[in-house]
């Protein structure tokens, strides 16, 4: 069994099209780009950047990082 190193906080990054500028819904859930799951903030950070460069030219796509590791154990919040 393969031990899951401590330091690992899992982020995934994901975008599309919103429906509307100023919030975070996205206009066609089919369409959205589910980049990846990355071990740490800095990988996707790295990843989320790139991605959101080269739509830099389309005003209603956004990209979000999600932390997943705050979703898969709350008491990391606190």
């Amino acid at each position: 069994m393969n031990k899951i190193p401590e330091n690992q906080l899992l982020h995934l990054v994901i975008g599309g099209e919103l429906s509307e500028l100023e919030g975070v819904e996205f206009r066609n859930l089919d369409d959205v780009d589910i980049v990846g799951v990355y071990p740490n903030y800095a990988s996707a950070y790295e990843v989320w950047k790139q991605k959101a460069q080269m739509t830099v030219d389309n005003a209603e796509m956004r990209y979000f990082i999600v932390h997943l590791h705050k979703l898969l154990d709350p008491s990391l919040t606190a």
